[in-house]
């Protein structure tokens, strides 16, 4: 089998084409580029080691079966943009297998993630609207992210509403400040069947580690709530502003 040597006058001229290749089926397809720059990468010099030692842009990502020509055909080998990819990965899952060819509104979203959590877990500047609609929605959110979003909520940026589910004599000894309501699990039901009108509004729950509120997250969303999120560490995990009494 061929050896390539990455640093080769040949195999850079192959990585130029292939570049050029996967532009072209961007425009021709409506693609956008993974926001993962070395998701792209990897894949682009995947594709051009295959092209150089098969003849083909085989997909990089799978096993290429088939020692001739002849044999690589027969068994149907993924060659770039393989079928699968345009007719049922990027379609439903918004991204190929390999990942570097995505919907435009894929990268957008996943742009925004990487984005809203380096924010979050660096508190270098305030969230965006986009960055902080992205983060609200998560299922399990560290205490970062959830400071930064009680920052957004203030500035109008981000609606949520954050409940403690707590006993009312842990509510008193220290809570998260911008807590809008205490459910405590003893009352859940009762509380819980009152809160009708929220079955569409965005809810963040916590506890003191993360497990009662987990708990109460899969309950609320087995009786039809349809936004809930979990502060996954914690009040311990909080470490923005806290206020007793």
């Amino acid at each position: 089998m061929q050896n390539i040597d990455m640093n080769s006058p040949e195999f850079k001229a192959e990585m130029e084409k292939t570049v050029k290749f996967t532009d072209k089926v961007c425009n021709q397809f409506g693609f956008a580029y993974n926001p993962e720059k070395e998701i792209n990468e990897g894949v682009t010099m995947g594709l051009a080691r295959n092209k150089l030692m098969y003849g083909k842009r085989y997909c990089p990502c799978f096993m290429v079966i088939g020692e001739t020509e002849e044999e690589r055909k027969a068994a149907d080998n993924r060659i770039c943009p393989c079928k699968p990819a345009l007719e049922e990965e990027i379609p439903n899952d918004g991204k190929c297998h390999c990942g570097i060819f995505c919907t435009p509104e894929y990268a957008k979203l996943h742009a925004s993630e990487d984005s809203a959590e380096e924010t979050a877990h660096t508190h270098s500047r305030g969230l965006t609207k986009e960055e902080a609609e992205y983060l609200v929605q998560k299922e399990q959110l560290d205490g970062d992210e959830l400071e930064s979003l009680l920052e957004a909520r203030q500035l109008g940026i981000v609606e949520f509403e954050l409940i403690d589910c707590r006993e009312e004599m842990e509510y008193k000894m220290a809570r998260i400040v911008g807590t809008d309501k205490l459910m405590p699990t003893s009352r859940f039901y009762a509380e819980a069947n009152e809160m009708t009108d929220k079955m569409d509004k965005q809810l963040i729950i916590y506890c003191h580690t993360g497990s009662r509120s987990y708990q109460v997250q899969h309950t609320m969303k087995s009786m039809g709530f349809k936004k809930v999120g979990n502060l996954t560490p914690g009040i311990v995990g909080f470490h923005g502003e806290i206020e007793k009494g």
